[in-house]
């Protein structure tokens, strides 16, 4: 009895903790915002809101977001088509 006094604080933090992962991973690898967010990053750069260096190094960063949810998406349904 003890022993689950102790440790359901410890297990309430790691289940919170794997909730904020999973949220996190959900906001940066979500196709949908990372595609929202390229047009947004382009749209400031026509407009002259962002120097071409600047707007060059987080095209970089969401574009390889981009391939690696893409990635992760791709594996999702092959698991899926494999449990068929």
């Amino acid at each position: 009895m003890l022993h689950k006094l102790v440790s359901a604080p410890i297990n309430l933090v790691i289940k919170i903790a794997e909730k904020v992962k999973e949220e996190a991973d959900k906001e940066l690898y979500h196709l949908p915002t990372i595609q929202q967010k390229l047009i947004q990053l382009q749209m400031m750069f026509e407009l002259s809101d962002i120097p071409e260096d600047a707007y060059k190094a987080k095209e970089e960063e969401l574009l390889i977001r981009y391939e690696v949810a893409k990635r992760m998406e791709m594996e999702q349904w092959e698991q899926m088509t494999k449990k068929k």
